[in-house]
């Protein structure tokens, strides 16, 4: 890992700890805690509980510890998120033996299918702000995966960074409207096919072909009764992006 022109990395120390730059903190007793276990705990917390009750003192109260003791590990909450989404996403997952044949196209899909299979699995890092570029290892890792799928194009690197955020985006956007839905329909108590039935029947209510024609259409069809592929918004969008990004990297192969 490269430092800056002071000698440090400008990472918090309990970010510096996570890259393995840090055993312990540089001063008092040999510590009972480790920033795993910390880190464990408010995940733990997170995933039961939801983010809202995830705070320092809460994780102190499940580690049987006083608060003041995790800030010689984390100095605010903030990084404390950071440190427990990059503990969510985990290290991107192997990718399977066919993919030595796989073009950029293949690799990208793999890549925002694998990112949405965790968010989905791990939906309360959605409930984490974006405050900063990735820094974490995991966090990075995913981001050197994304990047080296577009190896071989022509791509310029600028256009490979924006390719991930655009994607990223999608995948982000996609699993936080998949898991809001989610949480909306278990405290309603009511079942998934059962509230799109009511949805569809209060459109057909609220709506008509001389008021609403597109919408009086949309019901007319099958996009709400359909049997297709349940990724298909996903995969619809994914498509679209990739199509457009070929378009780009054919065109310039031709010049």
């Amino acid at each position: 890992m490269a430092e800056d022109e002071d000698g440090g990395t400008g990472l918090p120390a309990s970010l510096e700890m996570a890259w393995g730059l840090r055993d312990r903190p540089s001063k008092g007793p040999r510590p009972t805690l480790t920033l795993p276990k910390i880190v464990e705990a408010a995940v733990s917390l997170a995933a039961s509980e939801g983010m809202d009750a995830v705070s320092m003192g809460r994780v102190a109260k499940e580690l049987g510890v006083s608060t003041m003791s995790l800030y010689r590990y984390v100095t605010a909450k903030e990084e404390l998120y950071i440190l427990m989404s990059d503990a969510g996403v985990a290290t991107p997952p192997p990718l399977p033996p066919e993919a030595e044949g796989w073009g950029w196209r293949e690799l990208l899909t793999n890549w925002a299918y694998a990112q949405r299979a965790v968010l989905m699995a791990n939906s309360w890092i959605l409930r984490i702000p974006i405050t900063a570029a990735p820094v974490s290892p995991n966090q990075l890792a995913w981001m050197d995966r994304g990047l080296a799928s577009m190896a071989g194009t022509a791509l310029k690197e600028s256009e490979k960074l924006s390719t991930i955020i655009l994607i990223g985006g999608l995948v982000r956007n996609e699993a936080t409207m998949a898991a809001d839905m989610i949480d909306a329909i278990v405290k309603s108590g009511v079942a998934p096919q059962q509230a799109l039935a009511q949805y569809v029947r209060t459109l057909g209510l609220m709506t008509g072909p001389d008021s609403h024609p597109a919408v009086t259409r949309l019901l007319d069809s099958d996009a709400f009764t359909g049997s297709g592929e349940p990724d298909f918004q996903f995969r619809f969008g994914l498509d679209r992006i990739l199509d457009g990004l070929a378009a780009l990297i054919d065109g310039r192969s031709a010049g």
